[in-house]
């Protein structure tokens, strides 16, 4: 078996750790910060504890797959908590809609109680597009390596197939076409930011995120997002792996065509016959990074994967407000998203481009999401509550007005941007009916130059690169990087981001290595 190297204890990187140790393979996973969990991160303060990446857990049965698969059942490591209500969703109007995750008959109802008759019989409709895109898209896009535009081949076979992929619409366009209703429009609009992109342009196919959360259900994990992460390194740990924090690597090692182990920041040299990187594989390839670094040596793979990224165009960042809170508040939903009057605006603001180029999303726009566990495991007392509030942000890019904003700029007024953005959110939650700021005991903030500098995410870009435009999925770097036994997982790689996603590129990598015919012994050390 070979000795491999996991660059990364995020989610992807966690979760191909405990398929090649598995296999029984020497699996080392190498994390750069102290704990593990990348963007599935957590924070502490005097009792209060957030999470700091994803909130929820959609299409578990990867995750129970992937525990399965390595021995162990899923519940016996974490308490998985069903959601009755998916999310609160308040309209700029006052409208609220209650998003069950049960039937379909009480999707039906929710959304005709809350929008009109007939709106619920619309978005039914939408989620069955969704189910029959899901079923054709899931083979050849997701559990799949791409084989470039010739993925499409299966469905250009059959016309009705390829109409409802429909991958030259877009999902903006999708929604005017089926929801007669504005406000189940921007329902549908905020699935493209699950992938940090812009409605106007990602993908029809992004609908099958919508079927995907009501037919599987929304999950929480008790205690808190992280105890998966912490769960996935035990399980590396009990099948034989080993999890290092705190050990940066610096270079990823090539002779002769093939990686031969890698390079950490403090000098030292681990041998390895297969390199896997589960961060940003902009960092490998030194794509948009802000001194031109790459992991990767120069030469031919690290030139074109550089050159594909810069195709890409690059998935929004958010900005988020850890607030601890004194007492409680009535009628409360784990999820509350805020929407705001002209969505548009946001969305420009996003990527750079019309009125709000160079500036966070503007006064008013934001669209406002709230994460508010009832879970005991994240406040001191039951008279409090933690909440995890965050709001879709274009990156972190100094000195570059055109592609994002510098985080980290002081005003004239000698106020931090972070801070005084922190005091605009709090103000447009207000507005729109969730005033807390007279209850908050302490305040954190994390903003995409934060999100760089703590996962290593090139401008703080959650996704990688986005989806916007037909060739999106086809511009993502692929698993294999070209470079022997060196490849690619998580959400900057095929087939993106999200937990399920990265659980399934996960999967796909572990899969390319066990069948890969076992490698010829790494080069000693120099």
């Amino acid at each position: 078996m070979a000795r491999a190297v996991v660059v990364g204890a995020g989610p992807a990187g966690l979760a191909v750790a405990m398929r090649l140790a598995r296999q029984r393979h020497e699996v080392t996973v190498l994390e750069a910060a102290d704990e593990v969990g990348g963007k599935l991160g957590w924070v502490e303060h005097e009792g209060w504890g957030f999470d700091t990446g994803p909130s929820l857990l959609t299409l578990p049965a990867v995750y129970r797959d992937l525990f399965l698969k390595t021995g162990r059942r899923l519940e016996d490591c974490v308490e998985l908590q069903a959601l009755d209500v998916a999310c609160r969703y308040r309209f700029a109007d006052g409208t609220r809609l209650d998003m069950p995750t049960a039937s379909r008959g009480a999707v039906r109802e929710a959304v005709d109680t809350a929008l009109g008759e007939g709106t619920g019989a619309a978005w039914l409709a939408l989620l069955e597009r969704g189910s029959r895109i899901w079923d054709l898209s899931r083979g050849p896009f997701l559990t799949s390596p791409l084989d470039g535009v010739r993925t499409l081949l299966p469905l250009a076979r059959r016309r009705e197939d390829l109409r409802t992929v429909a991958p030259l619409t877009s999902l903006r366009r999708l929604g005017e076409q089926l929801l007669p209703h504005p406000h189940l429009r921007t329902l549908l609009d905020r699935y493209a930011t699950y992938s940090g992109s812009d409605p106007r342009r990602a993908p029809a196919a992004l609908a099958s995120t919508v079927f995907v959360e009501h037919a599987f259900g929304s999950w929480y994990v008790r205690g808190g997002l992280r105890r998966l992460a912490l769960a996935m390194a035990q399980r590396v740990e009990d099948l034989g792996g080993t999890v290092r924090c705190g050990t940066r690597v610096e270079e990823v090692l090539v002779e002769g065509g093939r990686t031969t182990g890698v390079r950490t920041a403090g000098g030292e040299r681990l041998d390895a016959e297969v390199v896997v990187m589960a961060g940003d594989a902009a960092a490998l390839y030194g794509a948009g990074t802000p001194d031109g670094a790459a992991l990767l040596p120069d030469g031919p793979v690290r030139r074109r994967g550089a050159a594909r990224l810069r195709r890409a165009e690059p998935s929004a960042s958010g900005f988020v407000l850890l607030l601890a809170l004194r007492g409680r508040t009535p009628d409360l939903q784990h999820h509350t998203v805020l929407f705001p009057d002209d969505y548009d605006a946001e969305f420009d603001a996003l990527s750079g481009t019309g009125r709000h180029r160079g500036r966070p999303v503007p006064v008013g726009d934001p669209t406002v999401y709230v994460s508010a566990p009832d879970d005991p495991a994240t406040r001191p007392h039951d008279d409090a509550e933690a909440w995890f509030v965050l709001v879709n942000a274009p990156r972190h890019r100094p000195g570059a007005p055109s592609e994002g904003v510098d985080w980290d700029a002081v005003g004239p007024d000698g106020v931090p941007l972070a801070t005084s953005y922190g005091d605009h959110v709090l103000d447009v939650m207000a507005r729109r009916g969730l005033d807390v700021r007279d209850r908050v005991v302490w305040r954190g903030t994390r903003t995409p130059a934060d999100l760089e500098r703590l996962t290593g995410s090139v401008g703080g870009s959650i996704y990688g690169s986005s989806s916007n435009g037909a060739r999106a999925a086809f511009l993502r770097p692929p698993n294999r990087t070209g470079v022997e036994g060196l490849y690619c997982v998580g959400g900057s790689s095929h087939p993106g981001g999200g937990l399920p996603l990265v659980g399934l590129s996960a999967e796909l990598v572990a899969g390319m290595v066990g069948r890969a015919e076992r490698p010829r012994a790494a080069a000693p050390s120099a």
